[in-house]
């Protein structure tokens, strides 16, 4: 079996060939040049060095996200275009778990990644080794240095941090970090192909790869003119409490959402009991300037408990921000009310609703086998707790 690994994330851009457990050779250049000048005749030389035909690789590993939108772009491309060229499978790794990689068995400490996003904020994650494999106790996800070096203290073990985003924060770092850490090594403390490799060759084993053509990069953070369009839509919305003349577009939006949706009955129930508290995104329709319900959230209060009961958005106005606003709000009016954890389940393999709940602060806290159907899957508990 041998493994094409290529990473172009970040500055860095690095490709390696693997054999089974044998990394056969690795090129990294950390310089300024565009990656679309340097992947290709990258991959050609190790090719040459390696006495080796392209068609002999078996598969193609690449750094996957997030990082450099322009990098991930052109590392995609390359790797889309060798996958439909040769027709084989591509195993898209986590930029931040493979950073995390390089660390492999050096440390018992909590391994952090940190590669700048600017604005004082990073793509990180929280990791250890445990027995040759890689633990992953916090998915990679975009985070203020400030909110890492919270949950970094309240963890209160030492940590080895590493990345491009750690010189650029360090002064920062230094006066927020309370826990012991140091810094990996300059020959560990970037990306890697050979790395990216070592997990790709643990996802290849376990099924984890993707046609050439289903392949996307994951960004995590959307671009500076998708995120103004997103701020556009978000000031355009207004969060209100829900009625029952809301209910005809609830439905539509809770039954393209969920396999088992609430009857109208339920919502109607929901809203004549006290404790519950249910709010609506709406904005002028462009057609007609009648109101349109774009999402709805809800959530059923006891003392200071309670349980966030639903979340919902229209499709067309999904990754929008939409969500992210409905569950602010939800929070804010759940913690007026004096609640101090607040409780929710959601598919485990719901990815983007588990990074939703995950930037609000809630963090896992157990598990309901078998609790959804169609399909069947266990559901997470997750709880966000407020002083």
């Amino acid at each position: 079996m041998k493994l094409l690994a290529l990473d172009s994330s970040g500055l860095v851009a690095s490709v390696a060939v693997l054999n089974e457990d044998t990394v056969l050779a690795e090129y990294t250049v950390n310089h300024k040049k565009t990656h679309s000048q340097t992947l290709l005749p990258m991959i050609d030389e190790i090719m040459r060095m390696l006495d080796m035909d392209i068609k002999e690789i078996d598969a193609i590993a690449l750094s996957g996200g997030p990082g450099s939108f322009t990098g991930l772009r052109i590392g995609s491309a390359t790797a889309k275009g060798l996958g439909m060229a040769l027709d084989r499978p591509l195993i898209a790794v986590p930029t931040v778990d493979a950073l995390a990689c390089n660390l492999s068995e050096v440390t018992d400490s909590l391994i952090v990644p940190m590669m700048d996003a600017r604005r004082e904020q990073v793509y990180t994650g929280i990791y250890k080794f445990d027995s040759g494999r890689l633990q992953v106790l916090h998915e990679q996800w975009p985070a203020a240095v400030t909110e890492l070096a919270e949950i970094l203290n309240e963890r209160g073990e030492q940590a080895v941090l590493l990345g491009d985003g750690v010189p650029v924060y360090k002064n920062l770092l230094d006066e927020l970090l309370k826990i012991p850490f140091r810094t990996a090594p300059s020959h560990l403390n970037r990306q890697r192909a050979g790395a990216v490799g070592f997990l790709a060759l643990q996802y290849l084993a376990e099924g984890k790869t993707v046609t050439a053509a289903e392949h996307v990069p994951e960004y995590l953070r959307l671009s500076q003119a998708e995120r103004e369009r997103r701020e556009r839509e978000q000031q355009s919305c207004r969060i209100r409490r829900m009625t029952e003349d809301d209910l005809k577009q609830i439905m539509v939006i809770e039954e393209e959402n969920f396999s088992v949706p609430w009857s109208e009955k339920s919502f109607r129930e929901m809203l004549l009991r006290p404790e519950a508290v249910f709010l609506v995104a709406e904005r002028p329709s462009e057609d007609t300037g009648e109101k349109k319900i774009l999402g709805y959230a809800g959530a059923v209060m006891a003392m200071d408990s309670g349980d966030l009961t639903n979340i919902a958005v229209l499709g067309q106005y999904k990754q929008k921000g939409i969500a992210s606003v409905l569950l602010d709000h939800l929070i804010h009016e759940t913690i007026t009310a004096g609640v101090k954890n607040l409780f929710l389940e959601v598919r485990e393999h719901n990815i983007p609703a588990l990074r939703l709940y995950q930037k609000a602060g809630f963090v896992e806290s157990g598990r309901r086998r078998g609790y959804y159907d169609k399909p069947k899957e266990d559901a997470l508990i997750m709880v966000r707790k407020s002083s």
